[in-house]
């Protein structure tokens, strides 16, 4: 058995951000090679029990095109941040989980959908986690930047966070949510967490602008080439 495969899961996915220097260009939609970005993280977290993808309802031909069985959910208000995205999401997970007289995943993975490699990340997070499960465990690249959308957190110590804050999580930092949660590090692959916010970045790795009807998905469990 390979290291991270013992540990229960579920994820959250973000993609509701304004990608504002993209020119409003949902980063969901943009695609490497014929696969949406969106795409690209619902397959690197293909392990998950369940999952949540926290973004808008124009997300929703995308994901069935993929055969995406999950959850699509949104923070309110709308565009108010990571946190108030995570919340949603994990409030709609336990309510799932609750729905089939079942609890939560112990672990919740959160990834952003705009790192176009993160799948080479979740291994190290998984096993990372399986060595010491007393704390969650975030993403830090090589320049020592630590990435809390690119972490596995235990699910009990993230739900605490979320219910701390009473509601309060628009527009508040996902650090600033993560207070009095105990986390550490992780080293992951090199541009596993690099993300896509300019179009410069985008270059970098050859993507470009689409859209669910122009793109052709592979399903979340696809197995990828790159």
């Amino acid at each position: 058995m390979s290291s991270g495969e013992t540990l229960r899961f579920d994820a959250v996915i973000l993609a509701g951000g304004r990608s504002t220097r993209l020119g409003g260009e949902p980063k969901a939609n943009l695609l490497l090679g014929q696969e949406p970005l969106l795409v690209r993280a619902l397959r690197a977290v293909s392990g998950a029990v369940r999952t949540a993808v926290a973004g808008p309802d124009s997300l929703a031909g995308m994901l069935a095109a993929a055969d995406y069985a999950g959850i699509l959910v949104r923070e309110d208000p709308p565009f108010s941040g990571p946190a108030a995205a995570v919340g949603a999401a994990l409030t709609a997970l336990e309510q799932a989980a609750a729905g089939e007289e079942g609890q939560p995943s112990p672990w919740t993975m959160v990834l952003a959908c705009d790192m176009p490699q993160a799948r080479e990340a979740v291994p190290a997070l998984l096993a990372a986690a399986e060595l010491d499960p007393g704390c969650s465990v975030l993403a830090v690249d090589s320049g020592g930047k630590s990435q809390p959308l690119a972490a596995l957190y235990r699910t009990e110590d993230l739900a605490a966070a979320v219910k701390a804050r009473g509601g309060g999580l628009a527009n508040l930092s996902m650090f600033s949510m993560l207070a009095r949660v105990q986390w550490r590090e992780a080293a992951v692959p090199e541009g596993s967490t690099a993300d896509v916010d300019t179009w410069a970045d985008a270059g970098k790795w050859g993507i470009r602008a689409g859209s669910p009807a122009a793109a052709q998905p592979a399903g979340p469990a696809a197995a990828a080439k790159d």
